[in-house]
C-alpha cells in the first residue's frame, strides 16, 4: 500500500510588521495602523497524518488500527480514478477579518476579504477587537467544485453541496436525488483578538525584526473521509459468483452542510454518491484470497455535530453525544453488483452503528460469505436488496 498523504493542521499567528529597529527593546509609541506598520498573518504548516484524525481509543488500551482493517489497499489505478487516499496539504487560504470595535465577540459588519498563498497576509488593523475566519481554498483538476460557500450572512459562513442526477434510494432521506461529495477543505475561527497600542500579547521576533502574536486558532477538517469495502468470501470457489459492479455507490444519512465558524454540521441528512471498484483475488492475512469492492467517500460528517470537537480519548462520552445528535437518523450504504448469470442486484447495508462509532471517518467493512447469498433470477437493482445488520458480530440478516 502506498504511504498515505500527510495532512496538516494549520495554526495561525499574527505578525506585527514594523520599521527597522536596532534592538529588541519595546517601543510603546508604536502605532499599528500608521506609517505602514501593518499586521501580518502567518500560517506555519505543522505536519500530521490521517491517524491524527482517526486516533480513536475504542476502549481502554485499544487503539483504532485502520491500516490493519483496510484490505482493499489503494493502488495507482485507484488514485487515478478516485484521487489520493488521504487529505492534501493546503496551500491557498481564504481569510475574512471582522472588526467589532470595542465589543469583544460583537456582531459582524462586512468583512475584509483576502485570498493568500505562501501563508502571509499584510493588512492594516484599527485598535479594538477582531474576529478572523480562515478556510483553505478548494482546488480541483478540472476547475469545477461541488462545494458552494455561502457568505450571505456576515456572522457565519456556510459550505454545502448540491444534488446530482442520480436517484437517491427510497430508504435514505427526504431528497429524491443523491448529492455530490464535498471536496476536502479545512477551516478555523478565532474571536475577540484584542489589538491595542500597548502591544499586549505580542513578542518581538528578532529574525523578522517585528512584533509577533500567536493565535490559538487551528484549522480543522470540514470534511471527513470514509473508506468503504465489501469483502466477498468464497466468491470464486467454483466459478466467480459476483463478476462485476456498476461502479456506483451511496452512503446515506450524512450532513449536507457545515458552518465554517463552528465546524457544526447542518441538520439536513442527504445521500452522498461516490464510486467503487472491484478487485479480484486479493491476498488476506490468513493466506486466502478474496474479491473486494472498495472506494472512498468524502462527507461533511454526521448531522448536527462538530466531529473534530469530540474527544477520541473520552470515546464513550463522545459516542453519547453522537447518538443524541444522530437520533432517528439512519446510515445506509448501497452498491449494485452483477452476478454470473448476468442479473444485477443492489446490496443495501445498514451501517448506522459503524458510522456513528467512526464519527471522524474511518474504514467501514462489510464481509459477505458468498456461499450464503442467493443468486437473483431477474434483472434490476430492486431484484434483491440485502439489508445487512449486526455486521460487527458477523451475523447476517437478509431482507428479500
Amino acid at each position: 500500500m502506498k504511504e498515505i498523504n500527510k495532512i496538516r493542521y494549520v495554526p495561525l499567528c499574527l505578525v506585527l510588521g514594523c520599521v527597522a529597529m536596532m534592538s529588541c527593546q519595546r517601543d510603546p509609541m508604536l502605532y499599528l495602523h500608521e506609517e505602514g506598520k501593518d499586521l501580518t498573518i502567518e500560517i506555519p504548516i505543522v505536519n500530521f497524518d490521517l491517524p491524527v484524525i482517526w486516533d480513536y481509543q475504542l476502549e481502554y488500551g485499544v487503539e483504532y488500527d485502520w491500516k490493519a482493517e483496510w484490505k482493499y489497499q489503494w493502488d495507482a489505478t485507484d488514485e487515478m480514478l478516485f484521487g489520493k487516499l488521504g487529505y492534501t496539504e493546503p496551500s491557498v487560504f481564504n481569510i475574512r477579518r471582522y472588526f467589532t470595535g470595542d465589543t469583544p465577540k460583537g456582531p459582524h459588519g462586512s468583512p475584509y476579504k483576502h485570498t493568500i498563498s505562501e501563508r502571509y497576509l499584510s493588512a492594516s488593523y484599527e485598535y479594538g477587537y477582531w474576529d478572523i475566519l480562515a478556510w483553505t481554498d478548494i482546488h480541483t483538476s478540472d476547475g469545477i467544485q461541488s462545494v458552494t460557500i455561502d457568505e450571505s450572512s456576515n456572522d457565519e459562513v456556510t459550505a454545502y453541496t448540491n444534488e446530482t442526477m442520480v436517484s437517491a434510494p427510497h430508504y435514505s432521506t427526504r431528497f429524491t436525488r443523491a448529492f455530490y461529495q464535498p471536496e476536502e477543505f479545512f477551516a478555523g475561527y478565532e474571536r475577540a483578538i484584542n489589538i491595542n497600542k500597548n502591544l499586549d500579547g505580542f513578542v518581538f521576533d528578532a529574525d523578522r525584526n517585528c512584533w509577533v502574536r500567536n493565535l490559538t486558532m487551528s484549522l480543522q477538517p470540514m470534511t471527513y473521509i470514509y473508506l468503504m469495502q465489501v469483502i466477498l468470501h468464497h466468491n470464486n470457489r467454483n466459478g466467480r459468483i459476483i463478476t462485476a459492479i456498476d461502479g456506483n455507490a451511496n452512503l446515506s444519512g450524512m450532513a449536507r452542510s457545515v458552518v465554517l465558524n463552528t465546524g457544526v454540521t447542518g441538520s439536513d441528512a442527504i445521500t452522498v454518491n461516490f464510486d467503487m471498484r472491484l478487485k479480484k483475488d486479493q491476498a488476506m492475512q490468513d493466506g486466502t484470497k478474496c474479491d473486494i469492492v472498495g472506494g472512498k467517500v468524502v462527507t461533511f460528517g454526521i448531522p448536527k455535530i462538530n466531529p473534530s470537537s469530540l474527544s477520541t480519548r473520552s470515546y464513550a462520552e463522545s459516542l453519547k453525544a453522537v447518538g443524541k445528535a444522530d437520533l432517528n437518523n439512519r446510515h445506509y450504504f448501497d452498491v449494485t453488483m452483477q452476478f454470473n448469470n448476468g442479473k444485477d442486484s443492489t446490496f443495501v447495508f445498514d451501517v448506522t452503528d459503524k458510522v456513528r462509532k467512526l464519527y471522524r471517518g474511518g474504514v467501514i467493512t462489510i464481509e459477505l460469505d458468498m456461499d450464503t447469498i442467493p443468486v437473483p433470477n431477474r434483472n434490476g437493482g430492486s431484484g434483491f436488496d440485502a439489508v445487512v445488520k449486526d455486521f460487527e458480530e458477523k451475523q447476517w440478516e437478509f431482507d428479500m
